[in-house]
């Protein structure tokens, strides 16, 4: 065998999985046909949240004046600038992962990647293609944007995400189709940037993932900084033949055509899985994705498969930690499996979003008897002086025994928050050890022991 294991895709769940076998004393290589990182480095986590950085420091400067700071002339920004900084963000991380790769002595194979049998890989780097033969093939080739019927992208008029992170110029107006993540991020960037933006989602709520009071939070924080909002609304079709696009919307009063500059679809990821030798090679896929045990096995032995092509949250943090929990396994370690209840969700909007296990709801919906904190940040210090009150932090607890049942944020710097509650969550702390857990003050994070407090009749600061 070339090596104990090839890795077919270099993003957050690939290149972690070939470094962490590496470090196992394995032979490793791994095969990309872009630039190492994959779509989350190069194309989205990195990247969107340059852009957003961008678009935070030009609402604190328009805001200067609230924190007793005069700043003269007229303040705009400079839009190339920030794609330019982006974009500069995205490659210089791209080269720390081509670094981590020779550091750990990882073979880079530059091309497609494709099963041709057991132990066996083609790469076609667009000239000529070479068999590769290893013990051991993980599958990590991720996801790309999703193409819904009426909502054709043509990468100029109706777009995706990597289009959205290039544009040439700000648009004067733009629909957001899909409060997701994706589409509320972009929605936050392009509206603070000074576009007009709608954004459309077809479900009740945006990040409509999210616990419900979360939600309409960040929907009044939207529509505050003058984002028009449409849910249970749908995009029937848009008309991109004149100057501006026209948007065919259904809606709950009926029928109504909007019109906007640019239409960005944001309706969520579908699979790399076509093209990658599954078929031929016998892999199991359902639903398009790809079969795995709680290790990662598929049902091919000697193949695996991790990341957004196999069933669970598609987040990079997630395909990293399988790829590490499948190279340990394949290096006969005593692996544990992933709890997929303890991983966290975060939108990094403005205000942020932080989420970990059950909503209020769903704890409803499982039959627990539950005890709700919440603590907003209208009655934190921190958040007054920060100029940053929008928000709360919501915990919620088993009645019977305690145990912290799920955590949903929503205010500034909360995405660095939620990794207590996971911690938390790991180590099966109740509700009576995170108030007595003393927290630093003045900060965000005392809202998690207020919050904890507030459940129990304890809180302080209400």
């Amino acid at each position: 065998m070339d090596w104990d294991l090839i890795v077919i895709g270099s993003g957050p769940g690939g290149y972690v999985a070939a470094i962490r076998a590496a470090q196992l004393g394995m032979k490793v290589a791994i095969i990309e046909k872009d630039e190492p990182g994959g779509i989350c480095l190069n194309w989205g986590c990195i990247p969107t949240k340059s852009l957003l950085k961008s678009a935070k420091v030009f609402e604190f400067i328009k805001h200067a004046s609230d924190y007793g700071i005069l700043v003269e002339g007229e303040v705009k920004p400079d839009f190339e600038a920030v794609v330019a900084r982006s974009r500069s963000v995205a490659d210089s991380m791209s080269k720390g992962v081509q670094y981590l790769l020779k550091k750990n002595k990882i073979d880079l194979l530059k091309g497609f990647g494709k099963l041709a049998g057991k132990g066996k890989v083609i790469v076609d780097d667009g000239s000529e293609q070479k068999e590769y033969m290893a013990t051991n093939i993980i599958l990590a080739t991720g996801a790309r944007s999703k193409h819904l019927p009426g909502l054709e992208q043509d990468g100029t008029r109706i777009i995706g995400y990597r289009e959205a992170m290039t544009l040439k110029s700000l648009p004067e107006s733009m629909i957001v189709v899909g409060s997701g993540a994706i589409g509320s991020e972009f929605a936050n960037f392009y509206n603070s940037m000074g576009t007009k933006v709608t954004l459309i989602e077809f479900l009740p709520n945006i990040v409509p993932n999210e616990d419900e009071e979360v939600s309409k939070q960040l929907e009044r924080s939207f529509k505050k900084a003058g984002i028009k909002i449409m849910t249970g609304s749908s995009v029937e079709s848009v008309d991109t033949s004149g100057k501006v696009c026209k948007a065919v919307v259904n809606t709950k009063k009926g029928t109504e055509v909007i019109e906007a500059e640019i239409v960005l679809s944001a309706v969520g990821v579908e699979t790399n899985i076509s093209g990658i030798g599954l078929e031929e090679t016998g892999v199991e896929t359902v639903k398009g994705k790809v079969t795995v045990d709680e290790f990662y096995r598929t049902n091919v032995e000697g193949i695996y498969a991790i990341g957004d092509i196999v069933h669970g949250p598609a987040l990079a943090h997630v395909a990293s930690a399988e790829g590490i929990i499948c190279v340990e396994k394949i290096a006969g370690l005593a692996a544990e499996p992933l709890d997929y209840s303890n991983i966290p969700g975060c939108t990094y909007t403005s205000p942020e979003v932080a989420s970990c296990g059950l909503t209020e709801a769903a704890a409803l919906e499982k039959g627990y008897e539950v005890k709700v904190g919440k603590f907003p940040f209208t009655a934190s210090g921190k958040a007054s002086a920060e100029g940053a009150k929008d928000g709360f932090v919501k915990l919620v607890f088993d009645a019977r025994y305690g145990e912290l049942l799920g955590a949903h944020m929503i205010g500034a710097g909360v995405t660095e928050m939620i990794a207590e509650i996971v911690v938390a969550r790991k180590l099966e702390t109740t509700a009576h050890e995170i108030i007595k857990a003393v927290h630093p003050h003045p900060t965000m994070s005392e809202a998690i022991m207020e919050a904890a407090a507030a459940a129990y009749g304890e809180v302080i600061h209400l």
